[in-house]
């Protein structure tokens, strides 16, 4: 899949964040534990990674009803099975949270590989640390990941590193064990918070201690509820991040200020002075206090600071920045793969990239040009580059920006942009 984008055009209009890609898919995930019928709010039924999920779920039995229009799912789990399937690749990096499910409903699950973007080592056996610490037995097969056992028994998860992943799939798994979990080390992320409250809405006993220990009373019956998916601080900073690069003038509805705190505070100081109510984000080249980007150093790590999947966005500041500016990035240092593509779209060489860091020698300009996509963010970072450019390019395997933008060409429509996406 590729979009094929006639850049240099300015975006002017309103744009509305939809609800986070990385809250929304483990939410589904664990809707279906529930003994009730599930409904989700504010959905973002249109991106590729939420269809996957979707599919895979259906395949073993979950019935979902998707409204497109209404961003909503209706979801009822209790026929779903762990049946063997004709095809186990889903290009997703959440598939181990689809375990708990199938271990509820057949006393067995098979999960597919996580697929996913490939920015380093992401291996699965915290996962498979998660299910054995609660009784199962875990079995790598060609094609899947094998788990059994009758129930979920509660007991002691210690992770050795903090982990998103891992929480969240210790959290979902712990809600339906029989007696006491106690996950320390945890991760608590804004999306790992609205899943504890959509586990507590079904019924579940969650008890947060500090800032990284989490005991979780399971329960035999989960019911049903309906929730909200909170809206995508990633999406809400990739929007002001093209405004500023575009020269545009953006209304960002939707904005979680909660969760992008520090995020915003950095682009404050350089100098992208933009005025904000509770909601919305509103954005002109007057917001520039100097005209342009100030140069910067930052360093990519835990929330509530700038997350490493944030990381490109202000690469691409870095680009238009006068002077030089540094990332650093050593939760993910191999994260610079799409650096490389990124340096195409730029007519003088001003990215330098070494394992946990980036270098931006600007300022640059955005020229048109073929490139191809290496991971979700840094994706969307090569499509936001082309429309900045004057000229065509083509941005390949563009699917992988799709995984976590939803109605991304239609978003950009209401701003009189125009792309392509070719299959």
């Amino acid at each position: 899949m590729k979009a094929i984008i006639n850049g240099g055009k300015v975006p002017q209009g309103t744009v509305n964040v939809s609800g986070a890609k990385n809250s929304a898919t483990r939410l589904l995930a664990a809707a279906c534990i529930s003994d009730g019928e599930v409904i989700l709010q504010n959905f973002p039924t249109q991106l590729v990674d939420a269809q996957h999920k979707i599919r895979f779920l259906q395949n073993i039995g979950a019935e979902i009803k998707v409204d497109d229009k209404a961003e909503t799912l209706h979801i009822k789990s209790g026929s779903i099975t762990s049946k063997e399937l004709a095809e186990y690749d889903y290009p997703i990096r959440t598939t181990y949270l689809l375990a708990a499910a199938q271990i509820k409903r057949s006393g067995s699950a098979k999960i597919p590989y996580p697929g996913g973007c490939k920015i380093g080592s992401r291996g699965y056996d915290l996962h498979i640390m998660v299910w054995e610490s609660l009784g199962c037995k875990v079995t790598e097969k060609p094609d899947f990941i094998l788990i059994e056992g009758s129930h979920f028994v509660g007991g002691q998860i210690k992770f050795p590193i903090s982990t998103v992943g891992g929480t969240e799939n210790a959290l979902i798994c712990a809600s339906m064990a029989k007696g006491k979990t106690e996950i320390i080390n945890a991760y608590i992320t804004p999306e790992i918070e609205d899943l504890i409250d959509f586990l507590r809405r079904m019924g579940s006993v969650i008890e947060v201690n500090g800032s990284s220990n989490i005991i979780v009373e399971g329960v035999s019956y989960l019911k049903g509820t309906i929730k909200s998916v909170m809206f995508d601080r990633i999406e809400a900073l990739t929007w002001l991040v093209y405004g500023v690069l575009s020269k545009g003038t953006l209304l960002i509805n939707n904005v979680p200020f909660d969760s992008m705190e520090v995020p915003l505070l950095h682009l404050k100081k350089m100098g992208i002075d933009f005025l904000s109510n509770s909601n919305s984000i509103y954005f002109s080249p007057d917001c520039l206090k100097n005209g342009q980007v100030e140069s910067f150093e930052l360093a990519c790590g835990a929330h509530p600071g700038i997350i490493s999947d944030m990381q490109s966005f202000y690469t691409l500041l870095g680009i238009v920045a006068q002077g030089d500016s540094r990332i650093f990035d050593y939760r993910y240092p191999k994260r610079i793969a799409y650096a490389d593509e990124l340096q195409k779209l730029i007519d003088v060489p001003v990215v330098e990239t070494e394992e946990g860091k980036i270098t931006t020698r600007g300022p640059g300009s955005f020229i048109s040009g073929e490139v191809t996509s290496t991971d979700l963010r840094g994706s969307m970072a090569l499509v936001m580059a082309a429309l900045c450019a004057n000229g065509k390019s083509v941005v390949n395997d563009v699917e992988m920006a799709l995984r976590g933008y939803n109605n991304l060409e239609g978003k950009l429509a209401e701003l009189g942009i125009q792309i392509e996406i070719q299959k």
